[in-house]
């Protein structure tokens, strides 16, 4: 009997990082990619190109409503009131001002409530492993993309689930530009992926997301199929 292929769950935004992670182990895994809903100014246009990336990959997509947790009111993501902050991309690599940036559009505990829900699907279907886009650049100002928060979320996890699934992040050493040479390698989708923090059809090329995003391709010498404005 052929030996039967193994299971993963995706936290998929929609975006670089997730798109390409997930790619880079869909010959390895049968995945199951989670989107979330969570009251972003983007959620439309992610969750539009997550269902394009996963019938691009062929793999099983499921939409979930997180409303609750943009209510909390915190981040210029979720609280169309305030004012999503721009980026100059000689400032890309400020460190003061990125997490003065980070901190506007921090939406609270928003990657360990993912990756809990993730957790849950992955036992319920057997699951070995939760694949997450958490990447090096992004880790300098968001702690909960970083090796640290890898580590001890995957220790916990020993712990709290019965099989010890793990948390699997292809592009955890990896920046931006990195990122975008890998999505080369494994032939993801890319030009599918949302990237930017307005929600509009086109990226609008001045949020710091957009900003990193064109930076990225750049850098990697690879063509920019991106839409924006």
């Amino acid at each position: 009997m052929p030996q039967k292929q193994k299971k993963a769950i995706s936290v998929l935004s929609g975006g670089l990082d997730s798109t390409v992670a997930t790619s880079a182990l869909k010959e390895e895994y049968e995945i199951h990619a989670l989107t979330f809903d969570y009251g972003q100014r983007s959620a439309n246009r992610e969750i539009e190109s997550s269902k394009q990336i996963c019938q691009k990959l062929g793999i099983k997509h499921t939409v979930m409503d997180l409303s609750w947790l943009g209510k909390l009111g915190k981040s210029a993501l979720t609280v169309h009131e305030k004012e999503v902050p721009q980026l100059e991309s000689d400032k890309l690599d400020d460190k003061e001002i990125c997490d003065e940036t980070a901190r506007k559009v921090w939406v609270p505990g928003r990657n360990v409530v993912f990756t809990a829900i993730a957790t849950a699907f992955a036992e319920a279907e057997d699951a070995e492993i939760i694949i997450v886009g958490w990447d090096l650049e992004e880790a300098v100002t968001f702690p909960d993309n970083s090796r640290e928060f890898l580590e001890a979320f995957n220790k916990t996890l020993e712990i709290g689930t019965l099989e010890g699934v793990q948390i699997e992040a292809p592009v955890i050493d990896l920046n931006k530009n990195e990122i975008v040479e890998m999505g080369e390698k494994v032939d993801a989708p890319m030009e599918m992926s949302y990237s930017c923090y307005m929600g509009e059809e086109q990226h609008c090329g001045l949020c710091e997301s957009c900003m990193r995003r064109k930076r990225a391709f750049e850098m990697a010498g690879v063509v920019d199929k991106t839409d924006y404005k």
